[in-house]
Order: C-alpha cells, then sequence, then structure tokens
C-alpha cells in the first residue's frame, strides 16, 4: 500500500514539473514557432514623411523662397535667376543612392522634357553631397548624371544649408514655385513610387496646369515619399 502510494506520488510530481515547463514555453516572449511574425517589421524606417511642414521649419505654402548659388555638375555655379523668363521652378531635392531617388529619376527627365518649354524646369539638388561619402560626392553626382544623361542642371548643397531653408526631409521632396518663387506645393511627385505604369494621381503635374489656368493648386501638400535625408 504504502509503495503504490509512493508511485502514485511520484507521477503526481512528474506531470506538475512537465505541465510547469509546458506553460513556461508559451509565455517565453519570440517569434513564433512557424518563422511568423504579426505587427510592423522590425527596424528601418517609414519611407513617408512624418513631421509637419510647421515641425519642420522650412517653407510653407505661400512663403517666397530665397534664391541661391550652387554648383552643378558641369562645374558651374547656378541660380534660379538664371533661367530666364520662368514662369515657375520644380526645385526637387534628391539623391545618388536612395532607391526612391533613382525610382524617379526617368520621370523627373520626362517631367522636364515636358514642362520646361513651358517655363517650368526641373531643378535637382543633392542635400547629401559629402566628401566623405563616394556614393553621394560630387564626383559620384557627376558620375551618375552623366549615366542618366540628366537635362536639368544637378546641384550640390555642400554648406547643407539650402534644403533646410526649404525643410527638405525626403529624398525626392518637391517644392513647385510660381514665377515671383512663391511656394504653391510641397510633397511627392506622384502617388506610386515604385511603379509609374500604376500612377493614377500626378501631383506635381496637376499643381502646375493649375497655375497655367490662373487658379491655386488643388492640392498644395501631401507628405514626401523617400529616404531621409542624411544630413539632417
Amino acid at each position: 500500500m504504502k509503495k503504490s502510494k509512493l508511485i502514485f506520488g511520484t507521477i503526481i510530481l512528474i506531470s506538475s514539473l512537465f505541465l510547469g515547463h509546458t506553460a513556461s514555453a508559451q509565455d517565453r516572449k519570440g517569434p513564433p514557432p512557424n518563422g511568423e511574425r504579426k505587427g510592423p517589421p522590425q527596424g528601418g524606417h517609414s519611407p513617408e514623411q512624418t513631421k509637419t511642414l510647421e515641425e519642420i521649419g522650412g517653407y510653407q505654402i505661400g512663403d517666397v523662397a530665397s534664391d541661391f548659388e550652387l554648383k552643378n555638375v558641369d562645374e558651374t555655379l547656378f541660380s534660379l535667376s538664371d533661367i530666364k523668363d520662368a514662369k515657375g521652378y520644380i526645385v526637387v531635392f534628391t539623391c545618388n543612392e536612395c532607391p526612391f531617388a533613382k525610382m524617379y529619376e526617368d520621370r523627373l527627365i520626362s517631367l522636364h522634357n515636358t514642362y520646361a518649354p513651358k517655363g517650368y524646369s526641373v531643378i535637382t539638388i543633392n542635400p547629401n553631397v559629402s566628401a566623405d561619402n563616394d556614393r553621394e560626392s560630387f564626383a559620384a553626382m557627376q558620375k551618375r548624371a552623366k549615366e542618366k544623361a540628366f537635362p536639368f542642371v544637378y546641384l550640390a548643397d555642400e554648406n547643407h544649408d539650402v534644403f533646410p531653408k526649404y525643410g527638405a526631409v525626403r529624398t525626392p521632396h518637391v517644392f513647385l514655385l510660381d514665377a515671383e518663387r512663391k511656394v504653391q506645393y510641397i510633397g511627392t511627385i506622384d502617388n506610386n513610387a515604385r511603379s509609374s505604369n500604376d500612377v493614377t494621381v500626378k501631383y506635381v503635374e496637376n499643381a502646375i496646369d493649375d497655375l497655367e489656368n490662373g487658379k491655386k493648386p488643388t492640392v498644395n501638400f501631401t507628405k514626401a515619399i523617400g529616404c531621409p535625408v542624411k544630413a539632417i
């Protein structure tokens, strides 16, 4: 009888230890056994602009942008005033290596070729230019411009003092100015960064068309989509 009780007690003890171990394993934090993880991916950053224009502290809609003098990839100095009889300026902060910037290169070329004859030239500025970064150096900018045959200026913000005035926080980030350099639109180029074939709204083109028709842009602000400006 005593032997039976001893065996039964041992079974109860082993069972309680096993159940406690199972519960502990179930409560342990970490990825589920099938490798799937719910929620946003860990690490990285959102490509969408997170701060408001007020929080960024750059130009607001209606502000008059000051002119600048920056070095172009042809090693000449360029200012907005160099464009005679301009009806507006499509100022785009972009760079060499950001995947989003690369996605928009061909669209910027097309935008310039379509609208420069109408008085709206594309002016691209690299806020990430740095002699310490081989991929964003001035020489790398010259190489990229030659490879893509940019028909527009590609300027180096070497002192990193132009992009903060505008409030550029992503590459690419667009600022559409009118003939008086008044800011009329700030944001992204269109509504599909990853596929030009799937674009349904062309924000910059629509804003220019509104200006051409004597109207204020119907949409004058969108959140920029791209890589954070590295110099910030």
